[in-house]
């Protein structure tokens, strides 16, 4: 009795905790919470920052809540605290326990406060693959970098030999010059960089010409490439994940009707052999 009266609770918490409802409601939680934070960045009559106050302390309370019915729902304990999200939002929910005033952790406590905003990327699934996806892309992204730094520290190298004559604010030595291209890479003004050189070099847009290229086009659809390829191989292993999930629940639920269909003939077996006794 005890066991089962267990399970209704376990199944009515995962109902819940599981709900489409439950979830928007989540999400408005964490929608608020962005917003008070917004709302604190100015300066507010002493009732509506005390109405704020009270709002973050009752957004403080529904979480810690929220996740510890996330806890409970969970089937496993310890595949619980495996999942890295989680171990985020408890990190989120736990630094929001921190009193804002009177301690040495204001601005710890004010930061995790404005991280709570990510909690929608743990809430959303398809956010959540997104992130999966970017984090599983970034080894190939690091390569990519490695290439661009080196691309350039060697025209920052050429810029500071050649320009440096023409402006040294801007082609002063090779840190700068990389700070300088960096603004053109980013397109920033970068013809009034340039007509400056070819005053005195007028050959000197070629120098431009193939940064702008191998930086704006190559190395950043390289970026953009290596991204969507880890995304589509993301998205094929879900699709296969979910086929064989479904497979799987198949083969349950014709195992289980199956076994239905059996215990119903032996009901109707013994029955038969009442009748023939009779």
């Amino acid at each position: 009795m005890e066991i089962s009266r267990t399970h209704s609770w376990f199944d009515a918490i995962k109902r819940v905790e599981r709900s489409v409802v439950f979830q928007g409601f989540i999400i408005s939680i964490i929608i608020v919470a962005a917003l008070t934070v917004g709302a604190k960045t100015y300066p507010l009559p002493y009732g509506i920052d005390k109405a704020i106050n009270y709002l973050d302390t009752f957004i403080t309370v529904f979480f810690l809540l929220e996740i510890s019915l996330r806890f409970l729902a969970s089937e496993s304990k310890v595949r619980f605290f495996k999942e890295p999200w989680n171990i985020f939002d408890m990190v989120i929910v736990a630094g929001s326990l921190v009193p804002i005033s009177d301690t040495d952790m204001v601005l710890v406590a004010r930061l995790l406060r404005v991280f709570r905003v990510l909690r929608l990327v743990s809430i959303i699934p398809d956010l959540r693959f997104l992130i999966n996806a970017l984090f599983k892309a970034i080894p190939k992204m690091g390569y990519i970098a490695l290439l661009m730094f080196i691309i350039f520290y060697i025209f920052g190298a050429v810029g500071s030999i050649f320009f440096q004559g023409v402006n040294d604010k801007l082609w002063g030595n090779i840190a700068i010059s990389m700070l300088t291209l960096f603004r053109i890479a980013t397109f920033e003004d970068w013809t009034d960089v340039m007509y400056e050189t070819m005053e005195v070099y007028p050959l000197s847009w070629i120098f431009y010409i193939v940064f702008i290229f191998l930086t704006a086009f190559v190395f950043l659809n390289m970026m953009v490439g290596v991204v969507l390829d880890v995304m589509t191989r993301e998205t094929a292993a879900q699709d296969q994940e979910n086929q064989e999930n479904n497979h799987q629940a198949l083969v349950e639920q014709i195992s289980q009707l199956q076994a239905q269909v059996s215990r119903l003939a032996d009901k109707l077996d013994a029955q038969q052999g009442d009748d023939k006794h009779k």
